[in-house]
């Protein structure tokens, strides 16, 4: 089941990101490769009590404004707020109720969404003062008092949300079952993907709306399983959209990401890649899931004996971070190649799946150091005692070493091809932990 979505809206200059950043806390060492979604996003997972939600921020809304890019603003919040399950609406205690606060709160309430209303930069401690209370005006049940800049009333402000979530709530399916999420903008044929494979197979099990919003559920089943192929919607050309307003409209395609086991990221061969294939692609690989590229309208390409070859070469550098997922090309137009597309898509799975034993992984480990040895600084050896495998989807491996400070990056790249070599991994990503163990510092 995809994480609940809560929506933090307001208009302009109220906290709003500031609270976000609060919330979600900031990364502090990027760890991988990765290309950018994680750093520059306005949405980002928020924990509290043991439970994980995706936080989203939104652009200020102005509700009557005619400013062309404030309207688009709003109207990408409303996208926000209609994803939601909760809405937290903040406003400025030191403004108090303004009208732009109460046209606000009527469209929310239209929304017919559970909505919190958040009053920020209540900064003193104590109880709050006689202005907080003009907020009950806005006819949103208790207001929560807040400062987004020391902390004050975040956990009451998420309590407050939670109440509102049923964390119990499980998606009944099929354990056999393969949720695969066809990634992609409009244009690629994403859908035309969808409609053809099933209209093949002629064995459609259902065709209903997914848990995710906006997103379809079409089941089938074929020589190589039962699948459900979540299509995605929402993903929009880049052209003539401000780069901040554009990060919106991925928002229904992580949704479905975290419902899929293997994720499908769909190419136009006639376009070539983009920068948003890149952000959805990346963030598919920070979630450690299954990944097939899948470049469309093959067929409309003029071809000449290196046209793969180059087209390849051109994705492998803009898919830098993710030179493990098979590249297949297919034409949703004809049917080109589509049993190769479930051929990689049943592969990936079963390598995202795929557990190694201890005494395996650690005969592979010894060969490995002893083929090149583990590197050393001023005389200090790093030494590598035994590696596990403490998860799947993705493969997750934990090495125990001396002086993880000695375990350079290259070594644990090294690591990991090795690993994939060995037992062909080659279409998931990989993680690889590094634990110290005793004191031996030689």
């Amino acid at each position: 089941m995809s994480k609940p979505i809560i929506a933090i809206v307001g208009r302009p200059n109220v906290g709003k990101s500031t609270l976000f950043n609060k919330l979600t806390g900031r990364r502090l060492a990027i760890v991988e490769d990765t290309p950018g979604v994680t750093r520059d996003r306005i949405y980002a997972e928020c924990e509290w009590l043991g439970h994980t939600v995706m936080l989203v921020d939104t652009g200020g809304i102005e509700p009557n404004t005619g400013d062309d890019m404030l309207s688009k603003m709003r109207d990408q919040a409303n996208v926000a707020i209609e994803s939601a399950d909760v809405i937290i609406l903040v406003t400025d205690l030191t403004a108090g109720v303004t009208a732009n606060d109460e046209e606000i709160a009527t469209l929310l309430r239209r929304s017919g969404k559970p909505v919190v209303c958040c009053v920020n930069k209540c900064d003193s401690i104590g109880a709050p003062p006689a202005e907080f209370y003009e907020f009950y005006n806005l006819g949103l049940g208790d207001p929560i008092a807040v400062s987004s800049v020391h902390g004050h009333g975040t956990g009451d402000l998420l309590d407050a949300c939670f109440q509102y979530i049923d964390f119990d709530r499980v998606e009944e399916e099929e354990e056999d079952v393969i949720k695969v999420a066809i990634l992609g903008k409009p244009n690629v044929g994403k859908s035309s993907l969808v409609n053809r494979i099933a209209g093949e197979e002629r064995m459609i099990v259902a065709n209903e709306a997914g848990t995710t919003r906006d997103a379809t559920d079409t089941a089938i089943t074929n020589d190589f399983g039962k699948f459900v192929l979540i299509d995605t919607a929402g993903i929009r050309r880049k052209s003539r959209v401000d780069d901040n307003i554009e990060k919106y409209s991925v928002l229904r395609a992580y949704m479905a990401v975290d419902r899929a086991d293997v994720c499908v990221i769909v190419i136009d061969a006639t376009e070539g890649f983009t920068e948003q294939d890149s952000k959805v692609a990346g963030y598919c690989h920070e979630q450690g899931k299954a990944c097939v590229i899948a470049v469309n309208k093959w067929d409309a390409v003029e071809k000449t004996d290196s046209t793969m070859n180059e087209f390849t070469k051109n994705l492998q550098i803009g898919l830098s971070f993710m030179l493990y997922a098979p590249i297949v090309y297919i034409s949703a137009l004809t049917g080109q190649r589509l049993d190769k597309l479930f051929e990689a898509i049943l592969s990936t799975y079963e390598q995202n799946c795929r557990r190694i034993t201890t005494g395996t992984l650690n005969d592979m480990l010894a060969y490995a150091t002893a083929k090149v040895q583990p590197p050393s600084d001023k005389g200090k050896h790093l030494k590598l005692y035994y590696m596990t495998e403490a998860s799947v989807k993705p493969p997750t491996f934990v090495v125990f070493c001396n002086r993880s400070d000695l375990f350079h990056f290259s070594y644990q790249r090294y690591i990991e091809n090795q690993i994939r070599e060995t037992f062909g991994l080659t279409g998931t990503p990989i993680r690889i932990l590094v634990r110290e163990r005793g004191k031996d510092k030689g």
